[in-house]
């Protein structure tokens, strides 16, 4: 069994010596004789639990808690305060800083092995949990994504447009999201989101979904609820992630164009969600691209100038901008995925 390991920070030699006769048999020990020191031999050996003094010259104990605790990559190392320092005051601080428990010098071996022991057991514990809490929320997106996953191929079954359209639209999303500076975390969130942009189409009548002529009045107004309904689809959740928060913004507004002649709310300029913004360029570029059974491909010629007209008036003039500066990776996209 691996030994867990102590970075013991105390700027007396035989306070270090003491502490190490005491822990040397049952702990792997790393030794600090500053506040800096401690800081940058945390960074290069993690250890498992600190215990700190609080008199040093350079940073004291508290001081060197503050910057642990303040730091996600080590937040979450209990800290145990061990000083000469024994009034109340001085005890209150060093909780109210994030330390775990506080023991006064002199040392007695047999406090400082049951504390030590005892923090970190409970560490371990919290840790354990933690990472169970993490694999559940795992499991749950997983299976929510699945479950939007099946509900977007449904509503292509519906619908003229093929699966390969919403593989080509989403790849296209998520290099335009890349083109305009997003993290790739959101680009990755964007792959995945942007599918469910027409899931609201499951709540479309197939008179009006699969009607080969022109829609009337009517039905216009009523294929263009697809947008609310799959808003409604998404639905509001408690463990709503940044995932369906993205999905469920682009299924609301895809359709809004950028000088606010579009549907369902006429929203104008960056009043749309960069999201929805994003994938209006790619679900509209694909679109003209492709063969229907009502329409031919247009030539990417064609499909460019379109884009270039409509900036401005449909689409956002920068995602344009950049959507053009990446074509030959849209491209390879549209040759890796096209029709048969």
């Amino acid at each position: 069994m691996t030994r867990q390991k102590i970075l013991v920070v105390d700027d007396e030699p035989a306070n270090l010596n003491l502490l190490r006769q005491i822990l040397k048999n049952d702990y792997d020990l790393a030794f600090a004789k500053s506040g800096m020191d401690a800081l940058n031999t945390l960074h290069k050996q993690r250890p498992d639990l600190i215990l700190l003094d609080v008199m040093m010259p350079d940073l004291d104990g508290y001081a060197v808690c503050r910057q642990v605790k303040e730091d996600p990559r080590t937040s979450d190392i209990p800290v145990i305060f061990c000083s000469a320092m024994s009034d109340e005051l001085d005890e209150i601080k060093g909780f109210e800083l994030g330390a775990v428990d506080y023991i006064t010098k002199p040392v007695r071996p047999t406090v400082v092995l049951a504390r030590v022991k005892t923090h970190l057991a409970l560490s371990n514990q919290q840790r354990a949990i933690q990472q169970e809490i993490k694999v559940i929320h795992a499991d749950l997106i997983d299976s929510r994504l699945k479950a939007l996953q099946m509900l977007g191929r449904a509503a292509e079954f519906k619908d003229n447009e093929t699966g390969l359209h919403v593989i080509r639209m989403s790849h296209y999303s998520q290099l335009l999201a890349r083109a305009n500076g997003w993290s790739e975390e959101e680009c990755d969130a964007m792959l995945n989101a942007a599918p469910m942009h027409d899931i609201g189409k499951i709540g479309t009548p197939d008179r009006i979904l699969l009607k080969p002529g022109r829609l009337d009045d009517e039905e216009l107004v009523i294929m263009r609820q697809h947008c609310e309904t799959g808003a409604r689809i998404i639905g509001e959740h408690r463990c709503h992630t940044h995932l369906f928060t993205m999905a469920k913004t682009i299924a609301l507004t895809h359709h809004e164009k950028w000088d606010g002649s579009g549907y369902p709310a006429g929203l104008r300029g960056e009043e749309i969600p960069i999201a929805g913004r994003i994938v209006a360029v790619a679900d509209v570029f694909d679109a003209l691209t492709s063969q229907r059974p009502y329409k031919e491909a247009w030539p990417m010629e064609r499909a460019i100038h379109y884009l270039e007209d409509q900036a401005g008036r449909h689409f956002d003039p920068t995602l344009v901008e950049q959507f053009l500066g990446i074509l030959p990776e849209i491209e390879q996209i549209r040759t890796k995925w096209q029709e048969h």
